[in-house]
């Protein structure tokens, strides 16, 4: 199986960063946090499943260029059984958002507050922050 997932970074007006994150509605992990993402379906590419999965789920439609942060294929990363994810990447301004499809909610969290993470999320955010700060965590742009 085939997914996409969305690490979408806002940008706060302190300078600092939030990330979107969706509660989960449905097993597994339900009522966890997670990305964005979801099935690709066959008439699609990857980009445009990210995009469909990210507006549905959020609201959330990035108007600029996804980038492309790499794919992730651990063997027990799913426990509905083998899939494979394509991460992908944007920085927009940080605004509202409200849970849709089969999130309960969505919302802004700043990256030092991250709620634990459902599938192997937390590795796909460390590999978007290490891309877009060179570390894990970023500092504030004040400090």
């Amino acid at each position: 199986m085939l997914t996409a997932d969305c690490v979408v970074l806002g940008a706060r007006r302190d300078g600092g960063y939030a990330l979107l994150l969706v509660e989960r509605g449905n097993d597994p992990f339900k009522g966890m946090w997670a990305l964005p993402g979801g099935f690709m379906e066959m008439d699609e590419t990857l980009e445009a499943c990210a995009r469909r999965e990210l507006e549905e789920e959020t609201g959330c439609a990035v108007q600029g260029p996804l980038e492309e942060l790499g794919s992730f294929s651990a063997v027990d990363r799913d426990p509905r059984g083998r899939t494979v994810t394509v991460a992908f990447m944007a920085v927009v301004e940080e605004h509202p958002v409200a849970g849709g499809d089969d999130a309960r909610q969505a919302r802004w969290f700043p990256l030092d507050q991250l709620p634990p993470l459902a599938f192997d999320h937390k590795e796909i955010v460390a590999a978007a922050l290490k891309r877009k700060f060179g570390a894990a965590q970023p500092q504030s742009e004040a400090q």
